[in-house]
């Protein structure tokens, strides 16, 4: 928590000044008791008209500033608790960022965003409430206790039972509500999930006429959620009723030991409705504190979440040097697995700067593993990557991004304009290399049905067909001018010609460029200066297109398939 908690340092003056402003309101409270008590016994039983005016006066004066005490405060607070909460917010979508691919597929998307949407919420108000409340509500309670010890110390003793009662009750309450509330997140995280790959997914839903039964598998978990939020609900509402039978009975204790007291002489009138209106402010202070228990149970568990999100550990491994330099990218008996099912197994391979390289296999053969290893989106379990003689690990995230492009089978196109979406490749690009860009990845069609480089991309390029989508993924990491192009059969889309025109415009470039070209078609990797062979995580064949024609029987299964099939 507290990684959570030093996000205040920069609402220190907030966070001060709005609980001495709720407490000097609390104790200008305190005042108007004993101000009723002097109208009762010297203003109306006296017969003194004056101190009647004099303390009205008073109590309207007092509930003036306390109004402006309480105005600032609440300020103040909200200030702090939202402010506090943007930051927070803030850094936990940093992190979120940051973390490795491995990280991010072991939190889960939809815990994420419960994380930034209602963990930090329920911190929030918490919050807000805590420095409203937490020391003005025991405030109250002490000093009306206090007060009431001056007034008759034998009648105080009610008011420290029903004090001591309430307080176990709290605390009884908190300590079985805690644990619950951190359950119901986690199970929001699961109708969340839920939620999100149904309306992701909603077209292979529809076609395949599953509507029902997803909508039914969506019920049971939020029926699931709801009974036990229901149930955690009940043990708090049972905080409010206590308060009120136990201040009550408190208030009948009152009024019939006080009642004794003054037909015995003890105690005036005024007393006993000073002592009475203690009570009451006693009551409604343990009430808005019960509520308080309440919120500040639930940004305690949402906090400790957030804690778990923001203290993940993405330090990397030692890096044990540098390897030579003979090749561009070295794997050296580099193994992957996810989730303890090995991907890749002792990987040993070389790529020379400027080749073209081709990586073909069947589904599931660890082909998008291998250049996502490359592109340091994965770190390898096993042995080391080097690009350039550096191990990729210690590279950082600018020097990876500019060192290595990946264009994906399912690109991600963000909601703005074309221009936009590739100056995410390269910030600097000049409109002339955007254009040339489009150019190589044979998406100047594009540019010529959308209306040019500001047309609108509506969230996830869905005003877009697949192949534009592809293109243009295409073209924003080509305009990056990376050393290392990752094409993960990112051209799935397009028709043989393009995909060839496209191939040869990678290759007609006016730089030194390695591609690497991840595709299902032999007749996307023939050209390639080399072709990987993968299948089952193990590499079954390195060469050229006829060199492994003739000794893989791995890739001429393929490719003998792909042409009696028609493939070019």
């Amino acid at each position: 928590m507290k990684k959570v908690l030093s996000y205040f340092s920069a609402y220190k003056k907030e966070c001060v000044l709005a609980p001495l402003l709720k407490l000097a309101e609390a104790l200008l409270e305190l005042f108007i008791p004993l101000l009723v008590a002097d109208v009762i016994d010297r203003g109306i039983n006296g017969g003194n008209e004056r101190i009647i005016f004099i303390d009205i006066a008073i109590m309207v004066g007092l509930g003036m500033l306390g109004l402006a005490f309480s105005l600032a405060g609440q300020f103040f607070s909200a200030k702090a608790a939202v402010g506090y909460s943007t930051d927070l917010r803030g850094a936990i979508y940093k992190k979120l960022m940051g973390l490795p691919l491995s990280k991010t597929d072991e939190v889960g998307t939809s815990k994420m965003i419960t994380t930034m949407t209602s963990d930090v919420g329920k911190v929030q108000s918490g919050v807000n409430l805590a420095l409203r409340l937490l020391l003005r509500s025991p405030f109250v309670v002490v000093g009306a206790f206090i007060s009431a010890l001056f007034i008759n110390a034998k009648i105080a003793l009610i008011f420290l039972g029903a004090i001591i009662i309430l307080a176990l009750v709290v605390v009884i309450i908190m300590t079985i509500t805690m644990p619950k509330f951190s359950k119901a997140q986690s199970m929001l995280d699961g109708v969340s999930l839920t939620a999100r790959e149904n309306l992701t997914g909603v077209r292979v839903v529809r076609a395949f006429g599953v509507e029902e039964k997803e909508i039914e598998v969506y019920k049971k978990r939020i029926n699931s959620l709801e009974k036990f939020q229901n149930a955690t609900g009940k043990i708090s509402a049972v905080l409010n009723p206590l308060t009120f039978c136990v201040v009550n009975l408190a208030i009948v204790a009152l009024l019939y030991f006080g009642g004794i007291k003054v037909n015995a002489g003890i105690l005036t009138q005024g007393a006993i409705i000073a002592l009475y209106d203690y009570l009451s402010q006693i009551l409604v202070e343990l009430i808005k504190f019960a509520n308080l228990v309440v919120s500040i149970s639930k940004a305690i568990a949402s906090g400790k979440r957030i804690s778990q999100t923001l203290e993940i550990d993405v330090q990397q491994q030692q890096v044990d040097g540098q390897t030579d330099k003979t090749s561009f990218i070295e794997f050296k008996n580099v193994s992957f697995s996810y989730g303890g099912s090995d991907v890749l197994t002792n990987i040993n391979l070389s790529i020379q700067k400027g080749q073209t390289i081709g990586v073909i296999g069947g589904t599931g053969s660890g082909k998008t593993t291998l250049v996502n290893l490359i592109a340091g989106l994965y770190g390898a379990r096993e042995g080391a990557i080097y690009i350039d003689g550096k191990d990729v690990k210690g590279l950082k995230s600018q020097e990876k991004s500019r060192l290595v492009a990946i264009a994906l089978q399912k690109p991600a196109l963000f909601k703005g304009s074309i221009k936009s979406n590739l100056l995410m490749g390269n910030s600097t690009a000049s409109e002339e290399e955007m254009l040339s860009a489009l150019r190589i990845a044979q998406a100047e069609d594009v540019l010529s049905v959308k209306g040019g480089l500001n047309a609108e991309v509506e969230q996830g390029g869905r005003n877009f067909s697949g192949g534009q989508r592809q293109r243009l993924s295409l073209a924003r990491a080509v305009v990056s001018k990376p050393e290392i192009l990752i094409l993960d059969d990112s051209s799935s889309a397009l028709d043989y010609v393009t995909d060839l025109n496209l191939r040869r415009a990678l290759r007609n470039q006016d730089f030194n460029q390695t591609i690497i070209i991840v595709s299902q078609r032999t007749a996307s990797v023939k050209d390639a200066d080399k072709i990987i062979v993968l299948d089952d995580g193990e590499i079954v064949g390195i060469g050229t297109h006829e060199e492994l024609y003739e000794n893989c029987e791995a890739y001429r299964e393929i490719e003998d398939s792909q042409s009696k099939g028609g493939g070019v």
